[in-house]
């Protein structure tokens, strides 16, 4: 599929403090990492999958063709920043799988039949709820 290896040499990491209550030390540390990937310039992807991930990720990237993505659920920096990278590879993944072509089926001659033959018997059940002609 792709090079993992090679596509992390092209991610840029950015860490910084993360939102939200907590003590003296919150407002010491950068736990929160921010993950941009520029699609765009990419030399793993060929041009194939790189419209592939355009269309997949389109509502994900940016004006430029940045992925962003921001990780700070853990107080740990190392955490944070192994997470984003596992969110990352999973999302471009996804992206790059090619869905089979559905091939219809064929309707069975006898599946034709016991339509037919129910729709018959309902149409046989009602006329006979009808009040007889006498003429």
């Amino acid at each position: 599929m792709f090079n993992k290896e090679a596509l992390l040499q092209e991610l840029t990491f950015k860490a910084m403090r993360s939102s939200g209550a907590g003590g003296q030390h919150v407002n010491k540390v950068a736990s929160k990492v921010e993950l941009v990937f520029n699609l765009a310039e990419s030399l793993v992807f060929d041009d194939n999958q790189k419209t592939r991930l355009f269309k997949k990720l389109q509502n994900r990237l940016t004006k430029e063709g940045l992925l962003i993505l921001q990780c700070d659920e853990s107080r740990s920096q190392h955490k944070n920043k192994e997470l984003v990278i596992n969110r990352f590879f999973e999302m471009i993944e996804k992206g790059l799988i090619v869905p089979k072509k559905r091939i219809p089926t064929k309707i069975p001659k006898s599946a034709i039949k016991k339509r037919l033959k129910s729709k018959r018997n309902l149409s046989e059940k009602k006329a006979n709820r009808k009040k007889p002609d006498l003429e």
